[in-house]
């Protein structure tokens, strides 16, 4: 059995949840939301395509500069400064600070209103992004239409193009990226997945993609990208997980048990990456597979000591009331003495206790009273932990 070394067993699972935590309404397996090319031209004040005209390199104490036409306005200000001259064809534009070029590169600026434009940096494209950034649909479009749009542009062969569009996804909410299904290719989307070259940040997302459109014979492929044998911290596996689910259903979830869940050879990153999947199945998976199937999965890692305390989380969250006594014998268990798989153990019984029908006066469930006497012994046994766990106690 792959023993892990308890530091590097936080250093994953904050990554992971670091990476979560930044996009609680974004595509839950794609990398951390950033600002799109779209959004920061609806954000600016002005925005011009322009052309690289010659560069001063930095010479003692001054920055250099660099001197572009304006070939293209895109934005214009309203409302000019007392000194800011009017953006039109042919316009130069000196910034602060030397930037390589030669003459006729093309870079987009965007710039906001002060006293005259404050310019960002220069973004370098070619005329195809250009392009594709001045037709993009704006934010004020609602995002299932807007991202038929940037569909059309993942993996494109132009990097600020393909980048951009995977960000439009990044930040877009699960329920607004389903609906795309029918119109997404089930033949390019598995080639990326099979793609050993496809970056690693996007595998997630594309996994997912191919989860909501795949047909006949991709569930094959994505169990055998899934249990192939690796030692690998794998970007994105916790995606290519949930398509699979999506997919399969509870006959895959079977395989998931066998391959992450039950085997201690798989890597700790990939058994936390199946956990991810579940809880993605819970919230979004519209029963494809049932609410009891998932939480006897979710169940197999309570012999994980180093999950122990996020899955208890999850089992209070799913109301799961059926592990009760065995939570009591594992918080006197050498390998889940720890401080925070005791304080989760407290809060399971706290939150049981809670779960009371609306307006019953009938005699209160099993489960309420078994919370009721279980907290009580642990009070008395342990009672600077279950105060420490009652001072942080809320309920959602």
């Amino acid at each position: 059995m792959r023993i892990i070394p308890k530091a590097s067993v936080l250093l994953v699972v904050g990554a992971l949840c670091g990476l979560l935590s930044q996009q609680a309404t974004a595509c839950p397996f794609c990398s951390a939301p950033t600002l799109t090319l779209s959004e920061q031209l609806a954000q600016s004040d002005a925005a011009v395509l322009v052309q690289w005209v010659e560069g001063a390199k930095r010479a003692g104490r001054e920055p250099g500069s660099t001197t572009y036409e304006v070939t293209q306005v895109v934005k214009a200000l309203t409302e000019l400064g007392a000194k800011q001259e009017p953006l039109e064809k042919g316009t130069r534009v000196k910034l602060v600070r030397y930037r390589s070029g030669k003459k006729g590169d093309l870079f987009l600026l965007t710039g906001t209103k002060g006293t005259s434009i404050e310019w960002g940096s220069p973004l370098e494209v070619s005329e195809t992004s250009f392009n594709y950034i001045t037709q993009a649909p704006s934010p004020e479009v609602p995002v299932t239409k807007r991202l038929e749009y940037f569909l059309k542009f993942l993996e494109f062969p132009d990097n600020v193009v393909a980048n951009d569009a995977y960000a439009e996804f990044a930040n877009a909410p699960y329920k607004d990226i389903a609906p795309l299904a029918g119109q997404m290719d089930p033949v390019q989307i598995r080639g990326w997945v099979a793609n050993p070259e496809t970056p690693p940040t996007r595998l997630g997302l594309y996994g997912l993609l191919m989860g909501l459109c795949g047909t006949t014979g991709d569930d094959k492929l994505m169990e055998q990208l899934i249990t192939v044998s690796t030692d690998e911290f794998r970007l994105g596996i916790d995606g290519v997980i949930s398509g699979y689910l999506l997919m399969t259903r509870a006959k895959g979830l079977d395989v998931i048990d066998e391959a992450k869940l039950k085997n201690r050879d798989a890597p700790f990153s990939e058994t936390y990456a199946a956990m991810q999947a579940l809880r993605f199945m819970w919230t979004y998976g519209e029963e494809r597979i049932g609410k009891e199937r998932l939480r006897a999965s979710m169940r197999i890692l309570l012999d994980r000591p180093e999950l122990a305390d996020l899955v208890i989380a999850d089992l209070a969250r799913w109301k799961d009331w059926s592990v009760q006594d065995k939570l009591m014998k594992l918080y006197n268990a050498e390998e889940y003495s720890i401080p925070s798989i005791k304080r989760a153990i407290v809060r399971y019984m706290l939150v049981s206790t809670k779960d009371m029908p609306k307006e019953s006066k009938d005699k209160p469930p099993a489960h309420v009273i078994k919370g009721r006497k279980h907290l009580k012994t642990l009070r008395e046994k342990d009672e600077k932990t279950v105060r420490e766990a009652e001072r942080f106690f809320f309920l959602n």
